[in-house]
């Protein structure tokens, strides 16, 4: 599903704890829909990769389990 511009308004942006001073920092966000958006600091305007939250939960246990 291709997010629609009106999803974005209003979502919460957290910028990631393993992002350093340099320029390599990514933001996730909680978008009203309930699904999670990724994207890239240093350039917010190219737009964000958005995930279903089931699928973004399963992402985030795979990382927890080291599997990923």
């Amino acid at each position: 599903m291709d997010p629609r511009r009106d999803e974005f308004d209003g979502a919460l942006w957290h910028k990631s704890t393993y992002s350093g001073s340099n320029s390599g920092c990514v933001e996730r966000g909680v978008l009203g829909s309930g699904r999670q958006a990724v994207r890239d600091t240093k350039d917010r305007g190219a737009g964000a990769m958005v995930f279903e939250a089931d699928a973004w939960r399963e992402f985030v246990e795979a990382v927890r389990r080291g599997a990923l």
